[in-house]
């Protein structure tokens, strides 16, 4: 998947939805339908709020426009907006276009799956030689758990269990 990255000095679309990281996303659903940019501001780099808004915007509200990031937004963040959903970025006025795409290409292998892998990933229950109805096979638990709560030793200043 390739990402739009704009300069500080190119425009917005002018039929962008721009949003703040404080605005509730999943209030403007409706609003949503009428735009097909959306623009999620970043005040700050390492304030992550618009991350959220993001994946709520593309998981919960299946938002299949364009979403981009806007503000202070550095080249290094590009890898993981391209995780959360956005399709652009405007990158911050001393942040090079080079550098993003850099940045883009390093990261190939993570640990957990995105909202669209998961989707997209096929089901246990659709493999091709499942059995119907399969139920759990007979037998005691190897993992059972404990009768009563484990508790650890009491930590240094706090009042020991009963």
């Amino acid at each position: 998947m390739t990402m739009q990255l704009l300069t500080a000095n190119d425009a917005l679309p002018a039929n962008a939805l721009l949003l703040d990281n404080t605005d509730d996303v999943l209030a403007h659903g409706e609003e949503l339908r009428h735009h097909a940019v959306v623009a999620l501001h970043f005040p700050r780099w390492t304030d992550g709020r618009a991350y959220s808004q993001a994946v709520l915007l593309r998981g919960r509200l299946r938002y299949r426009g364009q979403l981009l990031a806007h503000g202070d937004v550095v080249a290094d963040m590009a890898p993981l907006l391209r995780r959360c959903g956005f399709d652009g970025a405007q990158l911050r006025a001393d942040q090079r276009r080079e550098t993003a795409l850099r940045a883009l290409g390093q990261i190939d292998a993570h640990y957990q799956d995105t909202l669209a892998e998961r989707h997209d990933a096929p089901r246990p229950d659709a493999r091709p030689n499942a059995r119907p109805n399969a139920r759990p096979i007979p037998g005691p638990n190897p993992f059972p758990l404990p009768a009563e709560p484990v508790t650890g030793p009491a930590r240094a200043g706090t009042p020991a269990q009963a």
